[in-house]
């Protein structure tokens, strides 16, 4: 009984010293924290639905007592990705709706609205995702064929990234569009005299404000859709780029009752609306919601050349795209978003809209600061304008897919020379030392491994270039993945919450079958999701 009495001791103060609140081990895993240091670690635990330690198997098993415990087995592991710029609530409505995305011709689009017809008779037929670059013929197509099929049904087809559209006749007829009718910032085209069905930008907007109000339960599906193929991506935040305030309850209600558990950073749409509601209420934030900012617009897509851009396209000599608004609108609303405290991301791809914002934003910034002002898409950019971005702390988010999406027909709509300095995500990422990253899905696919792919290799997913597009801007491997973890994080303000694992912060992370930081870069874009937790609680599973 002597004997063993040593022993017993030894074993209850063992036991003293265990903590028995935590929740969940994770151990046997290659944790990339993404902290301060880049540091990397075998384990960690979590409780309460936050980080709680991290550090090796067997300190944190002498430690704690963990209720369940993951044994990864030695795969990667990382912080929930966060998607710096989505489109969530349309993607989850573009799932209800055609989806146009990847097709070859116009007779394709036709055809396949043909047969969302056939299955759905009643209301408008609402498609979008066609781009004219990637058909054998790329000018728009015009609406006779639609008009003939559908004669007293209106459809709208958005191209894919939503700065153009083809109307037929019916839904012209509601909205009461004319032949030869202009529109600041956007363009009606009229062929001989006659309605094409084609509009860009601003004109879109014509049509789609006739389109009937979805329902509650329609919009409640959208979200829930768009959550469960986002969480099988391995995101865990997506920041909302637009949104009409009605949307915040929505939303703010369906994650009260558990049934949302994306969090998402929303972004209010440029809209007198918008702003009365969010001045008056203040910012908003919740464990799942952050509404602190407004997407403005300052021009179109390079792909339907409604960028702004401050010479002509190389592809239409006479024609340098437009602004959407004024630049007097820009320049009343900045000191309005400044008074109020809150964030100003506006939508520049051409050059011409980069400067102009960037203009603005200097006489409201005032040098360096942390109001984290974004200019979103940061697609061309002038050599003369970069220096701005650091000179009054303005983030480039940025998007690597894009690049990689519009290579093959880039450099007709700008020339060699104007191509060099585009999609140029080094060098302003050298401006402030940080940039985020997203997909700006559904333009683009919403796999945030293939914007992490994109961004350090610069290659479609064929591997084409094999030399890598315009190399010498990818970004490195540690930067990407930071883009889309702690970088995104603090392009919302959050890098105090989420984008690492560390300590204090929530235990949003994901488990992936290859790590990235380690495979051939033909391999990341083959690389799955095997595991999505948010607040330590598995959303989805790979199985």
């Amino acid at each position: 009984m002597k004997r063993l009495l040593p022993a017993l001791l030894l074993l209850a103060a063992a036991c003293k010293q265990k903590e028995y609140n935590a929740d969940m081990l994770v151990k046997n895993a290659v944790v990339y924290t993404v902290d301060s240091n880049f540091t990397t670690a075998s384990a960690f635990v979590v409780s309460g639905g936050k980080i709680l330690a991290v550090g090796s198997a067997d300190s944190l098993e002498q430690k704690y007592n963990a209720r369940e415990v993951i044994d990864a087995q030695g795969a990667a592991v990382y912080p929930g990705f966060i998607d710096a710029h989505a489109h969530f609530y349309e993607y989850g409505m573009g799932l209800q709706q055609v989806s146009l995305v990847g097709t070859q011709s116009w007779p394709e689009i036709v055809d396949s609205v043909k047969v969302y017809a056939e299955r759905n008779t009643d209301g408008w037929i609402i498609g979008n995702g066609w781009d004219q670059n990637d058909w054998a013929d790329k000018h728009f197509p015009d609406k006779a064929k639609l008009d003939s099929l559908f004669p007293m049904r209106p459809v709208l087809l958005s191209r894919v990234d939503g700065h153009a559209a083809i109307a037929n006749q019916a839904a012209l007829n509601i909205a009461g569009v004319k032949p030869g009718q202009t529109i600041v910032g956007g363009e009606i085209e009229t062929r001989n005299g006659k309605l094409t069905g084609v509009l860009v930008d601003n004109a879109v907007g014509i049509v789609t404000r006739k389109i009937p109000e979805p329902t509650s339960a329609m919009v409640d599906t959208a979200l829930l859709s768009a959550q469960k193929n986002c969480f099988a991506a391995g995101l865990t935040t997506v920041d909302d780029c637009g949104l009409p305030y009605t949307m915040v309850n929505i939303i703010n209600e369906l994650q009260h009752k558990g049934d949302l558990k994306m969090r998402m950073y929303v972004m209010l749409a440029d809209r007198p609306e918008n702003y009365e509601y969010l001045f008056k209420k203040g910012a908003i934030k919740t464990p799942g919601l952050n509404v602190r900012s407004f997407k403005v617009y300052a021009d179109g897509a390079l792909g339907s050349r409604g960028a702004c851009l401050l010479k002509p396209y190389a592809d239409s000599a006479k024609w340098s795209g437009f602004l959407l608004s004024n630049p007097k609108h820009f320049e009343e609303i900045a000191p309005k978003i400044a008074a109020h405290g809150f964030q100003m991301c506006t939508h520049a791809i051409g050059d011409s809209a980069v400067r102009t914002m960037l203009k603005i934003y200097a006489a409201n910034l005032k040098g360096k600061n942390d109001l984290r002002w974004r200019i979103e898409h940061s697609q061309i950019v002038s050599p003369q304008d970069v220096a701005m971005f650091g000179k009054y702390s303005v983030i480039p988010s940025v998007q690597p897919t894009h690049a990689t999406s519009d290579m093959y027909w880039a450099g007709k709509r700008l020339g060699k020379e104007r191509l060099k300095t585009a999609y140029a995500y080094k060098q302003l990422l050298d401006q402030n030392g940080w940039i985020p990253l997203g997909t700006d899905f559904p333009v683009e696919n919403i796999n945030p491994l293939y914007t992490f792919y994109a961004a350090v290799e610069r290659k479609d997913l064929k591997g084409f270039p094999a030399a890598g597009f315009q190399k010498e801007n990818a970004l490195s491997r540690i930067e990407a993945l930071k883009g889309m973890t702690i970088w995104a994080a603090k392009a919302n303000f959050e890098e105090k919450e989420k984008g690492s694992i560390e300590p204090g912060k929530y235990a949003d992370f994901v488990i992936l079958d290859k790590d990235i930081m380690k495979v051939k870069g033909s391999e990341l874009p083959t690389t799955k999701v095997t595991k999505t937790y948010i607040n330590g609680v598995k959303v989805y599973d790979k199985k």
